[in-house]
C-alpha cells in the first residue's frame, strides 16, 4: 500500500494541476486588476472632467457677473459629488471668489487607495464666456478625494482575487475526487494484488483487471505485468548475467568517478588561482587609481608653482602699466591665467577626493546668508546676459546649520555659474527648504537644457552635454564632477532633470543638522594651535621681513609686493640659509615656503621654535599646496598663519597686518 495521502498519485496530480491553474489564475487576475486600475484612473479623470465641463458655463457666468450667492450654490452642488472635497472659483489675481469644502472620509484601508491613486487630485478649468472669449475671468478649481474611486477599485480587485481563490479550491476538490475514483482506487487494487506475488513462485499469481478498466491504460498495465510475471523465470538467468556485468560496470564507473573527481579538483585549484589573480588585479587597479590621484595632486602643485609666478608678475605688470591698451592686454592674460588656475584647482580638488585627503569642516554657518552671498556674487554675470537671478528660502528656514560652508559655497557657485552660463534669456532661480533633517537646494534655469545622452554623462570628468555645447560655451566639465564628489563626501545626493530648450533643474540634498548654541552638544571644529589676532585698521609700519622662497620668479613677485607695501625684504633660498640669516639679523616676520630643497619649511620652523629668542617671531606659511593635511602640518610645525599662492597683495597685506599690529601670542 502507498504510505500516506500526500504520496498518492491523485493528490500529486491534483496538487500540480491546481498549482498551475492558480498561477495562471493569479496572472490573469493580476492582468484584469491592472486593466481595471488604469480603467479606474481613466474613469476618475473622465468623471471629474465631465463634472467640470457641466459646471463650466454656469461658473463662467457667475465669475463674469461676480455673483457670490450663485457661486456658493454651484460649489455646494459640486460638493454633492461623493469624490469632491473642495471646490472654489478664483479670480484672475488668484484671489478666492467663493469656496466650499468638506472633510475626506476616514477608513483603515485608505492608505492602500492613497498609494495607488494619491490622496487627492486637483482639476482646474479656465473660465471664459463665449461673448468675450479673450477676457480671462479666473479659474474653476476642484479638488477630489480619490478614495471614492479607490474603494470601488479595491472592492472589485478583492472580489476578483477571492472568487479566483474559491474557484481554485473547488477545482482542487473536484479533481481530487475524480482522480481518486478514476486512477487512484484502481491502482490501489492492482498494487494490493501485486504485493501478494512471492519471489519464489511468481508464476502462480496473476493480477486481476479492475472493473471498467479493461480497455484503458490501467488494463493495459495489468496485462503487461502479467506478461512479465510469465517471463520472470526465463529472465532469471539473464539477471544473473546482468549482475556480473553490472559488477564490472560498477568497477569501471568507480574508476570514472575517481578520474572525474581528480579533474574537478584540478579545475577548482585553477579557479582558486584565477580568483587570486582577480583579487590581485583589483588591488593593482586600486593602487594605480590612488597613484593616479596622488600624481594629479603632485602635478597640479608642480604646475601651480610656475603659474603662480606668472600670475604674480602679470599682476605687477598690470598695476605698473600706464598705457591703457597694454594694460588691457595684460589684464586679458591675467584673466586667462586665473581661469587656468581655476581648472587646476578643480583637478586638485578632484584628486584630493580620490586620494582620500579631503577633510570636511563641521562648524556652524548661516545657510540663508550663504545663498544670498552666492546670488549676489553672480548678479553681475546674470545682468550682463539679461537674465533675472532669484534667491528664495522657505519661511521659518533655520538660522544656522552644522557643516562645511566653504565646500557648500563651492557647490552653489558652480551650479549658479553653470545655470547663468547656459541661459540666454529668462531667469535662474535658487531655492532652499529644510525638512526632516535634510536640506534641499534647487537651482533651476530656463536655458538650453540637455538631451538624454547629455544627462547620462553630465557628471563625468571633462564631459559636457555635447560637443556643440563645448564649442559655444567653453568649459572643461570638471565643475559638476567636483560638485558630485563633494556632495557624496557629505553623504548627500545631486540629481538633474532637463529637457532640450526647456531648461534644467539641479536638486541637491544634504543631511545637515540644525545648530543651536543653546544645546548641550558642542560642534566639532579642524582647532588651530594659535589664535589669529584681528586685523588692525591702522597703517602698517615699515617691517623687515625674511622671505624664504626657492623659486626665483616668486622671489621677484613677493619682493616687489613687499616693497610697494613699504617693507624691506631679505631672501633665503632654503631653510638652512633662513636660519643663518636669523642668526645674523633681526626680522619682524617670516614668509615661509613649505617645499624647498636642503631644508623644507616644516623642519625649518621646528628648528626656529626650539630657540627661545625666536618663539614669538611670526611665521606665515606661503605655499602652492592647498591639501588639508598640508594646512595641519603647517600649524603642527609651529607656523602662525597660512596663505596660498599666487602672491596676492591684499591677502599678503592682511596676513602681515594680523601678526604685526599687536604682540604675537607666545607658544
Amino acid at each position: 500500500m502507498t504510505k500516506g495521502f500526500k504520496h498518492r498519485l491523485s493528490y500529486r496530480l491534483t496538487r500540480d494541476t491546481v498549482l498551475i491553474a492558480m498561477v495562471l489564475g493569479l496572472i490573469l487576475n493580476a492582468v484584469q486588476i491592472t486593466l481595471d486600475y488604469f480603467g479606474a484612473q481613466q474613469s476618475m479623470d473622465e468623471d471629474i472632467q465631465a463634472l467640470i465641463e457641466i459646471s463650466h458655463n454656469p461658473a463662467s457666468q457667475i465669475a463674469y457677473n461676480i455673483d457670490v450667492r450663485l457661486a456658493e450654490e454651484l460649489l455646494d452642488g459640486l460638493l454633492r459629488h461623493p469624490a469632491t472635497i473642495d471646490a472654489r472659483i478664483v479670480d484672475t489675481e488668484n484671489g478666492t471668489m467663493a469656496a466650499a469644502s468638506k472633510s475626506s472620509p476616514v477608513s483603515p484601508y485608505r492608505w492602500i487607495s492613497d498609494e495607488l491613486f494619491g490622496a487627492s487630485r486637483v482639476f482646474s478649468r479656465e473660465l471664459r464666456v463665449s461673448q468675450l472669449n479673450n477676457l480671462p475671468l479666473g479659474e474653476l478649481v476642484v479638488t477630489v478625494d480619490t478614495y471614492h474611486y479607490g474603494l470601488q477599485f479595491l472592492e472589485r480587485a478583492s472580489y476578483t482575487l477571492v472568487s479566483g481563490l474559491l474557484k481554485s479550491l473547488i477545482l482542487a476538490a473536484s479533481l481530487l475526487g475524480i482522480f481518486y475514483l478514476i486512477l487512484t482506487r484502481p491502482m490501489l487494487s492492482v498494487i494490493d494484488a501485486l504485493s501478494q506475488v512471492k519471489a519464489s513462485s511468481p508464476e502462480k499469481i496473476r493480477l486481476p483487471v479492475p472493473p471498467g478498466h479493461q480497455r484503458d491504460e490501467i488494463g493495459k498495465m495489468v496485462e503487461i505485468i502479467n506478461q512479465h510475471l510469465e517471463t520472470i523465470d526465463s529472465t532469471l538467468d539473464q539477471l544473473r548475467t546482468a549482475k556480473n556485468a553490472m559488477k564490472n560496470y560498477s568497477d569501471e564507473l568507480e574508476q570514472e568517478v575517481e578520474n572525474r573527481t581528480r579533474e574537478i579538483s584540478d579545475k577548482n585549484h585553477a579557479l582558486l588561482q584565477g580568483n587570486r589573480a582577480l583579487v590581485k588585479a583589483k588591488e593593482d587597479a586600486m593602487r594605480r587609481a590612488r597613484a593616479r590621484a596622488t600624481f594629479l595632486a603632485s602635478m597640479s602643485h608642480e604646475i601651480r608653482t610656475p603659474l603662480n609666478g606668472v600670475l604674480g608678475m602679470l599682476g605687477l605688470a598690470v598695476e605698473g602699466e600706464q598705457d591703457s591698451t597694454k594694460q588691457h592686454r595684460l589684464q586679458i592674460a591675467l584673466s586667462a591665467g586665473e581661469s587656468l588656475l581655476g581648472i587646476l584647482n578643480d583637478i586638485l580638488d578632484i584628486s584630493k577626493v580620490e586620494a582620500g585627503k579631503l577633510n570636511l569642516e563641521n562648524i556652524p554657518f548661516d545657510m540663508h546668508g550663504l545663498i544670498e552671498e552666492c546670488a549676489t556674487l553672480h548678479t553681475q554675470q546674470a545682468r550682463a546676459k539679461g537674465v533675472e537671478l532669484i534667491a528664495e528660502t522657505d519661511p521659518g528656514f533655520p538660522d544656522q546649520f552644522l557643516g562645511d560652508p566653504t565646500r557648500i559655497r563651492q557647490i552653489l557657485n558652480n551650479l549658479l555659474s553653470n545655470a547663468i552660463k547656459f541661459t540666454d534669456s529668462g531667469n535662474v532661480r535658487i531655492t532652499a527648504h529644510y525638512s526632516e533633517n535634510t536640506l534641499t537646494i534647487d537651482v533651476t534655469d530656463t536655458g538650453i537644457g540637455m538631451s538624454k545622452e547629455g544627462l547620462r554623462r553630465i557628471f563625468s570628468p571633462f564631459s559636457q552635454a555635447d560637443t556643440q555645447t563645448t564649442r559655444l560655451y567653453g568649459g572643461t566639465g570638471l565643475g559638476l564632477t567636483l560638485c558630485r564628489q563633494l556632495i557624496e563626501r557629505m553623504h548627500g545626493q545631486i540629481k538633474v532633470d532637463s529637457k532640450e530648450q526647456q531648461g534644467t533643474q539641479f536638486t541637491v540634498t544634504l543631511p545637515l543638522p540644525v545648530y543651536s548654541n543653546l544645546g548641550t552638544d558642542t560642534p566639532e571644529q579642524l582647532t588651530e594651535p594659535t589664535d589669529l589676532p584681528e586685523s588692525s585698521s591702522q597703517p602698517q609700519r615699515s617691517l623687515r621681513i625674511l622671505l624664504v622662497e626657492d623659486n626665483e620668479v616668486n622671489q621677484m613677485v613677493a619682493g616687489m609686493l613687499l616693497k610697494k607695501m613699504g617693507h624691506h625684504a631679505d631672501t633665503a633660498e632654503n631653510g638652512q640659509l633662513a636660519i643663518e640669516a636669523l642668526e645674523q639679523n633681526h626680522y619682524d616676520l617670516i614668509l615661509m615656503d613649505c617645499q624647498m630643497p636642503v631644508m623644507d619649511g616644516y623642519e625649518t620652523t621646528r628648528k626656529i621654535r626650539k630657540n627661545p629668542k625666536w618663539q614669538d617671531l611670526p611665521i606665515i606659511a606661503v605655499t602652492a599646496n592647498v591639501m588639508q593635511g598640508d594646512r595641519d602640518d603647517c600649524f603642527a610645525s609651529g607656523m602662525n598663519d597660512y596663505i596660498t599662492k599666487p602672491y596676492n597683495r591684499k591677502q599678503l597685506s592682511a596676513a602681515i597686518t594680523r601678526w604685526t599690529a599687536r604682540p604675537t601670542k607666545a607658544f
